[in-house]
């Protein structure tokens, strides 16, 4: 879905038939200013698409910037003036806070983990347990975080998963069947798979073939007993239980990536408003 498909769809959702409380007390050719105010300490995110909505209701709309995406901000702080029509401001107002609001608060999330590891090499990744329509710009956010975005979709790399290879039978047929796949339709996509124990660490080394694996619900020592027998020959991560508490003790493990759901889905929305600028 483009950004355009995404803003129209989205103030439909809201405004339907029209916006009668507007529509009913400012006059159609009223002009006004308003600011977004920060109520709240942390990364923002989501001015690129803040300004893409406002423009998208009225190309002329002027979007004076206070702040970037990815910058730290404290309350009490002014992110952005907008001067445009009062229709298009106060049409814009809840999708705009909407989006950086929730698109704030996984970017803050974010750079706590990112921040937490950030003497050891190993990376932050997203994963797809996203809003459904929503999860480019989440992932948007978890980059303006600091961290790096795992792939989009189903479509963009493969992934074989616990459930995958038990329904398959097994890891070596996975991998074979997969690369077969791949091969015989000309795609060119890494596969990363899923271990649950060592045991099945050196099945897949045994069988070659793969980009990544993952190794799912390990302890740190184990991680790092599995770090230490796939070397250099694969990319690494770490997947299963870990946050803010018990990042320190995998990244010490020397896996490449820790990929972590609850950037997204457990990211509290930042406090933001944005206010009328009566002169």
């Amino acid at each position: 879905m483009s950004n355009h498909d995404f803003i129209e769809a989205a103030l439909a959702e809201d405004i339907g038939t029209g916006d009668y409380s507007t529509l009913a007390s400012i006059p159609p050719g009223a002009r006004g200013k308003a600011i977004l105010k920060i109520k709240e300490d942390g990364i923002i995110a989501g001015l690129a698409l803040a300004e893409q909505i406002f423009t998208y209701l009225e190309p002329g709309a002027v979007i004076t910037f206070n702040k970037k995406d990815g910058d730290t901000v404290a309350i009490g702080e002014t992110a952005f003036e907008v001067s445009a029509s009062v229709h298009t401001i106060l049409k814009a107002e809840r999708l705009v806070l909407n989006c950086m609001q929730r698109m704030s608060g996984i970017a803050t999330l974010t750079h706590q983990y990112v921040d937490a590891i950030k003497g050891y090499p190993t990376k932050i990744l997203d994963t797809r347990k996203t809003t459904p329509l929503f999860r480019a710009y989440e992932k948007e956010a978890v980059h303006i975080g600091g961290g790096v975005n795992h792939r989009m979709g189903l479509y963009d790399m493969v992934m074989l998963k616990d459930n995958h290879i038990d329904f398959c039978g097994g890891i070596e047929k996975a991998i074979t069947q997969t690369n077969e796949y791949l091969k015989a339709n000309n795609l060119n996509l890494a596969i990363e798979v899923e271990t649950r124990n060592i045991d099945d660490v050196k099945r897949v080394l045994a069988t070659g073939n793969v980009s990544r694996i993952m190794l799912d619900n390990y302890t740190p020592e184990q991680i790092e007993e599995a770090v230490a027998l796939i070397g250099n020959k694969y990319e690494t991560e770490a997947s299963g239980g870990i946050n803010l508490s018990n990042i320190v003790a995998y990244a010490r493990t020397g896996v490449d990536y820790i990929s972590v759901g609850a950037i997204i889905h457990h990211a509290v929305s930042m406090d933001l408003s944005l206010k009328a600028q009566i002169l």
